[in-house]
């Protein structure tokens, strides 16, 4: 069975970094990134609910799409909002569910520390201050109720934390 794995978590949780480790041991498992896929959707974008809205349900069906031709998929992506995660778990049979907990205080300091990549929007947290919606900020983050993984990022180094996600993997192949 295919399996899309969700990583979700504050922007600076270590989403990015923990997939791409993730996907050097398995580079058979299609990474889906939000950052990117607004590029191409909404190259102004706005960042309002409803585009947002649009935007997760677009990622999901990309996910549910390239599970059910038999590939692996990683979804590195806030998803911010419970109901897009669980309308991936509803639609996707082979759906993990990876929370990466880490304080708002230590994702505001890797954020501002880290170099830009994959499309991200630079200085975030700073344009959180000033009213931007931005997830933990201005806007919620709503935790995972039931994820199949809780991952402190903060006590949990990188390739731990990937090994933790194979063993949920094995599992879910399993059942």
């Amino acid at each position: 069975m295919a399996v899309a794995i969700w990583i979700t978590g504050l922007p600076g949780s270590g989403k990015s970094t923990v997939s791409e480790a993730f996907t050097r041991r398995h580079p058979a498992f299609i990474t889906l990134r939000m950052d990117e896929l607004r590029k191409v959707v909404t190259p102004q974008p706005t960042y309002s609910d409803a585009e947002r809205d649009l935007l997760y349900r677009c990622l999901v069906y990309i996910a549910k799409t390239l599970t059910g031709l038999g590939h692996d998929v990683v979804i590195d992506a806030t998803g911010n909002m419970r109901r897009w995660r669980e309308l991936a778990r509803e639609l996707i049979p082979g759906f993990v569910e990876v929370y990466l907990r880490c304080s708002i205080q230590e994702c505001q300091r890797r954020e501002a520390a880290r170099r830009q990549r994959h499309g991200a929007p630079k200085d975030i947290y700073e344009k959180g201050r000033k009213g931007w919606p931005v997830p933990g900020i201005t806007v919620p983050y709503e935790e995972p109720l039931h994820p199949e993984v809780i991952i402190d990022t903060e006590t949990t180094g990188v390739q731990e934390a990937v090994g933790i996600i194979e063993e949920a993997v094995r599992s879910r192949r399993a059942s």
